[in-house]
């Protein structure tokens, strides 16, 4: 099964190497990984999907539980969650006319960020089915010179937040 887990971590060096080197010596593969600092500077944001049977992603997600720079954690894919997938993408050699590729973007909620008939650049987010299928309509339209893809990032529905996500007197209440 596929998982998206979500953890908040000490800001300091040597500490992302240690998360992902759990998954490593259990010889699961990291499909993504992204890491940014959140409203305090000292604590990031890892979000990272992988798949594996519920058991081993179970141990392993205690595990991260048990790191001592780990503030909080949570397996996404375990409850109501938001998940989006940013790509960009450079269309080269297009078989198609520019404005049939604008009217397409803007169709699909793309944005147009280069509109060169050699270079035609756009970038999208949504589900990673919709990023899939996107590429996928473009791909039929052109060759794709370059693409980059954030991998998934997600966040949970409601008012639920992970423990230190929030700076003190930013008024959450859990």
């Amino acid at each position: 099964m596929r998982h998206v887990i979500s953890v908040l971590m000490q800001n300091e060096v040597g500490v992302l190497t240690r998360l992902t080197g759990l998954f490593s010596t259990r010889g699961y593969n990291i499909e993504s990984l992204n890491v940014a600092p959140t409203e305090d500077p000292a604590i990031s944001r890892l979000t990272l999907v992988t798949s594996g049977s519920d058991a081993a992603l179970e141990q392993i997600t205690k595990q991260i539980g048990k790191q001592v720079d780990v503030v909080d954690m949570l397996d996404m894919t375990l409850g109501d969650h938001f998940e989006r997938e940013l790509v960009l993408v450079k269309l080269l050699e297009s078989r198609v006319d520019v404005s049939e590729l604008v009217t397409h973007c803007t169709a699909s909620n793309a944005r147009v960020l280069d509109d060169n008939p050699n270079a035609f650049t756009v970038e999208f987010a949504g589900s990673t089915a919709d990023v899939d299928a996107f590429v996928a309509t473009l791909r039929a339209k052109g060759s794709i010179g370059a693409m980059v893809r954030s991998g998934s990032l997600g966040i949970s529905r409601g008012d639920r937040v992970l423990e230190g996500e929030s700076l003190p007197d930013a008024g959450v209440i859990r």
